[in-house]
């Protein structure tokens, strides 16, 4: 004669339970720290700062080469806002180019006073970038452009780096490695050794 022996299912209990929720907990936090998510969103836009401003150098360049009678802006002036208007001066102070720098035409309304769009063979660039943190940092990440000369046409773009990577003397730093006279900003140009003695005050609420 069989007999049917019955075979009881053992769940976990609420010990093993709390167990398995702590140790996920734990490993979490530390995928969380390894990977830094925050920080792998400031080298994505410091590479965008860095392609930007490589992009616009060379759009300057094939403008001064095709252009008759270039002109590339004034000595006197740093500009850095969208409204055509001056952010920031030499022996002046910016005066909000985080809050202009908001219409990005290729034109000589916008915060690179070169008209892009009347070039005859086309614009090199079908609008002029903004930063990619204006919408989500407060007051010290935005583009300005320096001259130098006119009559040489020597000019440097500036940018502030975020990422611990781009900046701060991390594996990729080129604040420090760019040939620069600022070590805290970005520098980009027909010559990074320009002096443009009020770089720093356009970023000054940086603390730079």
């Amino acid at each position: 004669m069989k007999t049917n022996t019955m075979k009881t299912k053992k769940g976990f209990t609420l010990l093993e339970l709390l167990i398995v929720i702590g140790i996920l907990a734990i490993l979490s936090t530390t995928v969380v720290l390894v990977i830094n998510p925050a920080q792998l969103l400031k080298k994505a836009r410091d590479s965008q700062r860095i392609s930007d401003l490589n992009t616009m150098k060379t759009a300057i360049a094939y403008y001064i080469t095709e252009s008759s009678s270039p002109s590339i802006g004034v000595t006197t002036k740093t500009y850095s806002d969208g409204d055509g208007s001056v952010a920031c001066t030499l022996g002046g102070s910016l005066a909000d180019a985080d809050d202009n720098q908001g219409e990005f035409t290729a034109s000589t309304a916008g915060w690179i006073p070169i008209a892009f769009d009347i070039m005859a063979g086309g614009s090199p660039v079908a609008s002029l970038p903004q930063d990619p943190a204006l919408e989500v940092s407060t007051g010290n990440h935005y583009y300005v452009y320096g001259v130098a000369s006119e009559a040489d046409y020597t000019f440097k773009f500036f940018a502030n780096m975020e990422s611990t990577y781009y900046g701060g003397g991390g594996d990729g730093d080129v604040e420090t490695t760019d040939g620069g006279t600022i070590d805290t900003l970005y520098e980009v140009g027909t010559d990074t050794t320009l002096t443009l003695a009020t770089a720093t005050d356009c970023f000054a609420d940086t603390g730079i």
